[in-house]
């Protein structure tokens, strides 16, 4: 993570047996830390978190349609500290309107390309 080869932008909270953890995340260590010693970077990692925070989060995840997800990835002294918000997944609809409009800027974006040659 010093190196600065860390992804977190796929990442979220998961609760397993009343602990949080943070899955989905890519942190490279760093290559002159260890040489006998290879750590796996997409590992899930445990969250230090306080028992009031744990039941304001998993009270807050167990909501339909919400999750947990890292926002940013921060030092703070010796400690590595991950932002984390509460998210609201997209509708059926939402992402339809989403597929939509990828799908006519891509059309129009070809329609010019053709459009430029012609002239």
């Amino acid at each position: 993570m010093r190196a600065g080869k860390a992804n977190i932008s796929d990442s979220y909270v998961i609760f397993k047996n009343g602990e949080a953890f943070l899955f989905g995340a890519s942190i490279q260590p760093l290559n002159v830390a260890s040489t006998h010693i290879v750590c796996d970077p997409t590992r899930t990692r445990k969250l230090l978190l306080n028992k009031r925070e744990l039941a304001s989060l998993f009270g807050k995840a167990n909501r339909d349609g919400f999750t947990i997800v890292a926002l940013s990835l921060y030092w703070k002294s010796a400690w590595a500290k991950v932002k984390i918000g509460l998210a609201k997944g997209k509708k059926q609809q939402d992402k339809r309107d989403d597929i939509k409009e990828r799908e006519w800027k891509v059309t129009k974006d070809r329609i010019m390309k053709n459009a430029h040659r012609r002239s």
